[in-house]
């Protein structure tokens, strides 16, 4: 095209240039004065401003005709005129015909060269970028200028690359000009070396606004939220005042720290400085107060914008969406294309988690239609991510793996979110299966969140030595230190029996928020030991560490193991008074739970009727599974027609009343239950315990006869059993839930699923070495007296993780007292 256009005559201009209405007039007006002069056109050409032109090209074909029109007045031999083209080009998104207009510029100057690196830069080609720098440097002879490091320095993939350049500023004697070592600062801050940009920083010897920026918004993304305090009071006692970008920075450290009131003075110096209606921070405001949970302030801030971008409409429905309100998120959702602003991709994330909170499985096949129609699924991966997310946490595994197969490409997030519907499902076996198949993706590298989304899937299977295996690998990294992974280390150490490794790292991790001490408290509490837990707590209070809902449940539920009755009690009311903390659901399951497993049946009852929410089935399957335990038939029936009122849909609660019945002999009460559960098509979760053996876990059902050694483990079972009975074992068979005869009640209680896993553990393992069970379900009263006498007999410490709790066979006792 180009090479035709200098052969044009006026008379064919007006076909490059047609006439513009509006804001266009002065494309038209060229195209009709060329139109017009047939000899005299230079004078016209002269008449042109070509500088309103170029302001006024808001499309890629306004640029192409500006371009031509360049070409026929002879003024594209302008390099000022050539750089503006190779600018404008990747404005508008098209770095193919700046690369095109650049190569066709005879002799480039500095400006031209800086115009190219910067159109690859912001067109995110970043290796184009950096090898168009160093061809600038080795072959054209020119000497680069301040200009030319900022968007270099942006397009360094790694610090080595960045340290290249920054060898390159110290040779050309750039290193005291403030613009080129800000942009060094934020270079290291990028790659997390925030001490070599600090004392860049430091070294400074003049600061604009725009270095202080630097390494304030530096430490903010590196999570060092006291540093950047201490650059913004520094930055005030040297006499310069916070901008939009300051601002915008500093507000994310005052919602991380959890300080509103520096964050409402913040707000209160945009207003006194007139930057309240700056559109970066008023986004940055409504970010603030929807983490701070302070809704009607967002709400406040957005209503009172004087423009709106996307950004704005995404941060405020996200602001409801992240608190709790879906249906007003929903809305102003639905309100946002009605005012002319189109949703983007982020839009579609807060509309997936909403979606899901809404628990609309309809709405959620709607929002995969939007995104398919939109093709953003191959466009653009965070699309693909959100639709597997919400179908995730709507429980649509299936539909969510469907998504995620479907994707053109897969990056780190998507197998995260996929290894984490798993694991918050209950599908711990998917989930280490899809993390194994990652792992054979060479190009996936596991980041902080696949090590937080496998650990407690490892937890749930009880695979320790995969489990140790991983933090190894964290080790090797040093990400085992994070609070987020070693909160998983610790968790997962706890559920895998290792009690004394999960303390070690506890003491190791950053322990400044409620997160690691829930997860050791919460892991004291089911290995039974409530003294400890309360202890943690009292030193969790004496530093300063403020409990969360999360706390006080771990706490209510490691009492209730323990019978500590009056202790929980203390919990209760101390989350209440001096913490401010309203109970929710959880809470009052958990003291109904305490109430009821220690006998006090009638407290419990009552304490469900004073509460001032409306039970849900936690809190009346507290209370059912307190009458089994105790043997109260009546207030039992009673529950559960209250729990089928609100939960209709769970097994388990017809299991429990089921039980209840089969332990009074009852078995009229018994079939009718279960003909109740069949009818309304309701199965009941099979019983199954598992043992980790050489990087291998093996399940065992109740009864199993398909595992490749199930003669071995039923000898083994035999001889124990026979054992058992020289030292007193007596089965109980009220533990047998079949009106059957007494030799097959034994053989049942025999084939139990954790009898079977510790005889396979007994065979498969050297002598006297310990044996780690993990079981679905409570581990029922006779299994529990026999594990006791099988520790006795071979001597081995057994640890068993039942629905509960942990119980530690030793010597012939449990470390649970008898008391679970």
């Amino acid at each position: 095209m180009f090479r035709l256009v200098p052969t044009y005559r006026s008379r064919h201009i007006s076909k490059i240039l047609p006439s513009y209405q509006g804001r266009h007039t002065l494309f038209s007006a060229a195209a009709n004065s060329l139109q017009n002069t047939s000899d005299g056109y230079e004078d016209t050409f002269k008449e042109i401003n070509f500088n309103h032109l170029f302001k006024s090209c808001n499309q890629l074909h306004h640029a192409k005709r500006l371009h031509a029109l360049l070409v026929v007045s002879g003024k594209v031999k302008s390099i000022i005129f050539s750089a503006k083209l190779v600018n404008i080009y990747a404005y508008l998104s098209d770095v193919s015909f700046s690369r095109r207009t650049f190569n066709q510029i005879p002799n480039k100057d500095v400006y031209t060269w800086n115009s190219m690196v910067s159109a690859y830069v912001r067109s995110g080609r970043f290796r184009e970028a950096v090898d168009c720098f160093y061809k600038f440097f080795l072959t054209s002879g020119l000497r680069p200028d301040f200009y030319t490091f900022a968007p270099v320095l942006k397009a360094c993939k790694n610090l080595i690359e960045g340290m290249r350049i920054h060898c390159l500023v110290l040779k050309l004697g750039f290193e005291w000009d403030v613009f080129v070592t800000a942009s060094l600062v934020h270079m290291y801050t990028r790659f997390g070396i925030v001490g070599s940009a600090r004392k860049l920083f430091d070294d400074m010897p003049v600061r604009d606004m725009g270095s202080w920026n630097a390494m304030i918004s530096g430490y903010c993304q590196n999570g060092n939220a006291s540093e950047a305090l201490d650059v913004l009071n520094e930055m005030r006692l040297e006499g310069v005042m916070m901008d939009p970008v300051t601002i915008a920075s500093i507000l994310p450290i005052c919602a991380q720290l959890d300080d509103i009131l520096n964050g409402m003075l913040i707000h209160l110096y945009a207003i006194k400085s007139g930057l309240e209606f700056d559109l970066f921070v008023s986004n940055a405001l409504i970010n603030m107060y929807a983490k701070f949970g302070k809704l009607e302030h967002a709400q406040n801030v957005f209503d009172h914008m004087v423009v709106r971008d996307v950004v704005s409409w995404n941060s405020i429905i996200a602001a409801y969406e992240q608190n709790g309100d879906p249906n007003r998120a929903l809305g102003l959702f639905y309100k946002m294309p009605l005012i002319g602003t189109s949703p983007d991709y982020l839009t579609l994330v807060s509309l997936s988690s909403i979606v899901a909170q809404l628990n609309d499985c309809r709405s959620g096949k709607s929002v995969h239609g939007f995104v398919m129609r939109r093709g953003w699924i191959l466009k653009d991966v965070i699309s693909g991510n959100s639709v597997v997310d919400m179908y995730a946490k709507l429980g649509v595994m299936d539909s969510a793996r469907a998504v995620f197969e479907a994707l053109p490409v897969k990056d780190v997030v998507s197998w995260n979110t996929l290894i984490t519907g798993y694991a918050q499902n209950g599908l711990a076996s998917e989930a280490i299966e899809a993390y194994g198949m990652m792992q054979t993706c060479e190009e996936i590298k596991p980041n902080q969140a696949t090590w937080v989304s496998i650990l407690p899937a490892y937890s749930t299977v009880g695979a320790l030595q995969q489990g140790m295996r991983v933090h190894g690998q964290l080790i090797k990294n040093s990400l085992y230190l994070d609070i987020y992974v070693g909160t998983c280390l610790i968790d997962m150490y706890g559920k895998c029996g290792k009690l004394d490794d999960a303390m070690s790292l506890f003491f190791e991790v950053p322990k400044m928020t409620s997160v690691p001490w829930n997860a050791i408290i919460s892991c004291l509490g089911i290995h039974g030991h409530a003294e400890k837990a309360l202890k943690l707590f009292r030193d969790m209070r004496v530093e300063g560490v403020k409990p969360d809902q999360i706390t006080f449940i771990s706490l209510l539920s490691a009492c209730s193991h323990s019978g500590l009755v009056e202790d929980g009690q203390w919990c209760f009311h101390v989350m209440q008074e001096e913490y401010g903390i309203k109970p929710i659901l959880k809470h009052y399951g958990c003291m109904v739970d305490l109430f009821g497993r220690s006998g006090h049946l009638e407290m419990a009852y009552n304490f469900i009727k004073n509460m001032p929410v409306k039970p849900d089935a936690s809190v009346w399957g507290a209370l059912l599974g307190a009458c089994r335990i105790h043997g109260n038939i009546e207030l039992g029936a009673f529950a559960s027609d209250r729990l089928f009122e609100v939960d209709s849909e769970n097994a388990g609660y017809y299991v429990l009343l089921s039980n209840i019945y089969a332990n009074s002999g009852k078995w009229e009460g018994v079939d009718q239950v279960r003909a109740l559960a069949r009818d309304r098509g309701l199965k009941k979760v099979p019983g199954w315990s598992s043992i980790e053996l050489n990087n291998k876990v093996d399940v065992f059902y109740t009864g199993n006869q398909s595992h490749p050694k199930f003669e071995e483990i039923y000898k083994e079972l035999r001889t124990l059993t026979a054992k058992m009975k020289t030292v007193g074992y007596v089965p109980d068979y009220s533990f047998v839930l079949q009106d059957v005869e007494e030799d097959e009640k034994e053989h049942i209680l025999m084939s139990h699923s954790e009898r079977l896993a510790i005889a396979f553990g007994i065979i498969n393992t050297p002598p006297k070495t310990p044996i780690r069970i993990f079981k679905n379900l409570r581990v029922c009263g006779d299994c529990h007296n026999a594990t006791k006498l099988i520790s006795k007999i071979t001597e081995r410490e057994i640890i068993v993780r039942d629905s509960n709790r942990f119980h530690h066979f030793k010597d012939g006792v449990c470390s649970c007292g008898d008391y679970w």
